[in-house]
């Protein structure tokens, strides 16, 4: 939420209001953005494991450094070390992590084979998804409530106008309008990832 009240002095048009108002919306939708890659879809994807750390030179690093990841198809990923020396570390990293997949490695690549997805499970993560829909329109929401009360105390303090005032109501729904619809566009997007739509 944001520190400083919007200045209505001086604002000839509703432009410099509509781009503040965009930015202060931008963070509920990036936060959600980063909470979607959490939810996975039972579809491989390299970020699954990317970011694991694997003690390897005396040191910890994370897979993506240390490994070329990818994923022939929808239910693999590989990981196929740049130094074969290490491929144990891996093997041991990926095992202790809570990716749930138990890895097959062969001495020049680690194979993760994706289990198919249980209904039970799409249904919980269904119910994850809404709810992290929800709190994103609600950290929408509190933006659009924020600028609608120091709207309101503009009007009253005669600062700007009447007629402003509600141009500038109208362009804060409509940007609420258009941000809630890209949080159900995002929901929509993840549901049919998860097959259920």
């Amino acid at each position: 939420m944001k520190n400083e009240p919007f200045n209505f002095v001086n604002q000839q048009d509703s432009r410099n209001f509509e781009n503040e108002i965009k930015a202060e919306m931008e963070s509920p939708i990036k936060h959600f953005e980063h909470e979607l890659v959490s939810i996975r879809t039972g579809r491989a994807s390299t970020s699954i494991v990317e970011d694991l750390k694997v003690e390897c030179y005396g040191q910890m690093m994370s897979l993506k450094e240390l490994a070329t990841l990818s994923t022939p198809d929808a239910k693999l990923i590989t990981i196929q070390p740049w130094d074969k020396s290490i491929i144990n570390s891996i093997e041991k990293a990926v095992l202790a992590s809570d990716v749930g997949i138990t890895p097959i490695n062969d001495g020049e690549l680690i194979r993760l084979q994706l289990p198919q997805m249980s209904s039970d499970r799409r249904e919980e993560l269904v119910k994850v998804l809404s709810k992290k829909t929800e709190e994103c329109k609600i950290g929408i929401r509190n933006v659009r409530k924020d600028y609608h009360n120091q709207l309101r105390d503009a009007e009253k303090k005669r600062v700007i106008s009447e007629d402003f005032a509600k141009r500038l109501s109208v362009s804060l729904q409509k940007v609420t309008d258009s941000f809630t619809k890209k949080a159900d566009e995002m929901h929509d997007k993840k549901a049919k990832e998860l097959g259920h739509v």
